[in-house]
């Protein structure tokens, strides 16, 4: 009976041992998510060419000029231009928006629209929110891990640094055509820098609130996760 109960004891306190040892697999990444969230809207302005003009009106240009001063229309912005016409007139039309537009730092995309009435113009200003991951994430027990699995607040600065550096944040939800870039405000960069000096942008009184030109239309988006 004593040597049948010795290796039943010891098989008991083996067992015993080894569960304390073997690594806790409960914890999952999924319990710690470090995705970026985007929340996205878009907007379009509504413009109107005199027949046969590449010219916008002053009414026109007026609003466009209120639109970017107010902020409704900013730099982080992604802005596209179309317009109708023939071919060489509706290019010659973006440009002259766009050209309102860059005086305030802000460039736009020239695009290629078939259903416009004739005689008009959009602007579409795309707009895209960052919401930060809940970092830092110590959720996971910092006893040691035999299994080597990544702590729940890895990954956690990787996705902060990159919602708080990104210059257009609606980058981050979809990727832009490749194309030539303005070089007017990176030349203005460079001689504020050499200069020191910061020229301000035009202010005005009374500018048109962005809900009240357009109508709006909100999205919102979860971001695929970095590394």
């Amino acid at each position: 009976m004593t040597n049948t109960r010795i290796p039943l004891a010891w098989g008991l306190a083996t067992t015993l041992l080894l569960g304390a040892c073997a690594p806790v697999t409960t914890y999952s990444a999924a319990e710690a998510p470090k995705n970026l969230t985007l929340d996205s809207s878009t907007v379009r302005v509504d413009l109107r060419f005199a027949p046969g003009s590449s010219q916008l009106s002053a009414a026109e240009t007026a609003q466009l000029r209120h639109l970017a001063v107010s902020g409704s229309i900013g730099n982080a912005d992604r802005v596209t231009v179309g317009a109708a016409g023939n071919p060489a007139l509706a290019r010659q039309r973006v440009a002259s928006v766009a050209a309102v537009l860059l005086n305030y730092g802000i460039v736009a995309d020239g695009v290629q629209l078939a259903d416009l009435p004739p005689n008009r113009g959009i602007v579409e200003v795309m707009r895209t929110m960052v919401t930060l991951p809940a970092c830092p994430n110590w959720s996971k027990r910092s006893q040691p891990d035999l299994a080597n699995a990544p702590s729940s607040n890895f990954a956690c600065s990787t996705e902060t640094n990159l919602g708080l550096m990104v210059a257009n944040p609606t980058d981050l939800a979809s990727a832009r055509t490749l194309s030539g870039t303005p070089g007017q405000p990176a030349a203005a960069a460079v001689q504020r820098y050499m200069t020191d000096k910061i020229n301000p942008l035009p202010t005005a009184s009374g500018a048109t609130p962005f809900s009240a030109a357009a109508s709006q239309t909100p999205s919102s988006a979860p971001a695929t996760g970095g590394p």
